[in-house]
């Protein structure tokens, strides 16, 4: 076993432990009065979040230590698992902020569609691999591994969770670009896939269906400040009083009035805005250039990779986080319409959590196989 752990990214692995242990004592603090008001616990959703964060290490150990081939039996299973929560949840889930996409077991809420980014990817990761070395291949067997994702799209936009689909979206189409197609095939689906979204929207026009009312109100982002005492201008007006308290060194652990209420996704969507109130623009800083090295050491993992399965896992997770963290900050900042995803490693959200540590834990397998590979050569 210590022989697989010394294989594992070491600067990864070591911002990874950092960001989930400040991420944590961000939500104790952002959640507090929270946690007192709802459940008479200030540290309620603390605990909650080490016990996700608990699982999903568990999870990515498990992962780092296995050799990905092992999985390859079990991830058509799994997409059919997803694809029938998400039908279920769609008919039957519970409503959470507007979004019927969520399964209650036993006081813990399930997220589908943040196991359909992870399963997405390992399944592009497998079936890619494969269909790559057959020689001959018809356009149609091409096509055939992007019909998953396009259902996983629908079934989200319906619940309706404009912000997931998007990120499915994207790294569909990181993965689409990263597959050795040849230029032909490339170019007829990136027609089809434009002609289908053009034929999409002018059926949405002409209907009248599409997006929601509440979707349609996150479109008017721009000046929130001018809306305060509307849904569409309340939250991120808040979170620019958080921001702008801050300052440069912040208001100390702990001391944030803006979670106070003020906010009410505190500890969920806005912790960027309490991060920087509590310990000042400096840190939130620091926080988006450790995003930007652990990306790095994602894609320099995939680019070393010596078969297309890792490239696609690493690429493919490099996109999750990107996304993650690009739609949360731009909501936050006001830059683009305020979705509702999560922050990587601060935000509270036991499915996302866990998903975040699963791949994180697949990156670091493919590290591990590298190195295995490497060594394996040499010696010969």
């Amino acid at each position: 076993m210590r022989k697989v752990i010394n294989k594992v990214d070491k600067p990864l692995l070591v911002l990874t432990l950092i960001s989930l242990i400040f991420g944590v004592m961000m939500v104790g603090s952002a959640s507090s009065l929270k946690a007192y008001m709802k459940f008479s616990d200030n540290y309620y959703y603390f605990k909650r979040q080490i016990l996700f964060i608990i699982i999903g290490l568990t999870a990515a150990f498990i992962l780092i230590k296995t050799p990905l081939k092992r999985w390859k039996s079990l991830i058509y299973l799994a997409a059919l698992g997803v694809l029938g929560a998400l039908l279920y949840v769609l008919f039957s889930g519970k409503v959470s902020n507007g979004i019927t996409g969520w399964l209650f077991i036993g006081g813990f809420g399930i997220q589908p569609s943040e196991f359909a980014k992870t399963v997405l990817i390992i399944y592009f990761a497998f079936v890619f691999e494969r269909l790559i070395k057959i020689k001959n291949l018809s356009n149609v067997s091409k096509v055939l591994p992007f019909v998953l994702p396009v259902i996983y799209m629908a079934l989200i936009f319906k619940q309706p969770d404009f912000g997931t689909m998007m990120i499915l979206a994207g790294i569909t189409a990181v993965i689409f670009l990263i597959v050795p197609y040849d230029k032909k095939t490339k170019f007829i689906m990136i027609l089809f896939t434009i002609i289908s979204i053009l034929v999409l929207a002018l059926a949405m026009v002409i209907s009248g269906k599409g997006f929601s009312d509440a979707q349609k109100s996150r479109f008017n982002y721009k000046d929130p400040c001018t809306r305060y005492r509307q849904e569409t201008g309340y939250q991120v007006c808040n979170g620019y009083i958080a921001i702008n308290s801050g300052g440069i060194l912040g208001s100390g652990y702990g001391n944030s009035k803006q979670k106070y209420l003020y906010l009410p996704e505190a500890h969920t969507d806005f912790i960027f805005a309490i991060i920087i109130e509590e310990m000042g623009l400096i840190t939130g800083i620091i926080i988006i250039l450790i995003y930007f090295i652990i990306i790095w050491r994602i894609l320099m993992i995939g680019k070393k990779s010596y078969n297309l399965q890792g490239t696609i896992i690493c690429y493919g997770v490099a996109t999750y986080i990107s996304l993650h963290v690009l739609v949360n900050l731009g909501g936050v900042l006001g830059l683009i319409p305020l979705t509702g995803v999560p922050l990587p490693f601060y935000s509270y959200g036991g499915s996302f959590m866990i998903n975040l540590l699963i791949c994180l834990g697949l990156v670091q397998r493919v590290c591990v196989e590298n190195r295995i590979f490497e060594q394996t050569h040499m010696i010969r």
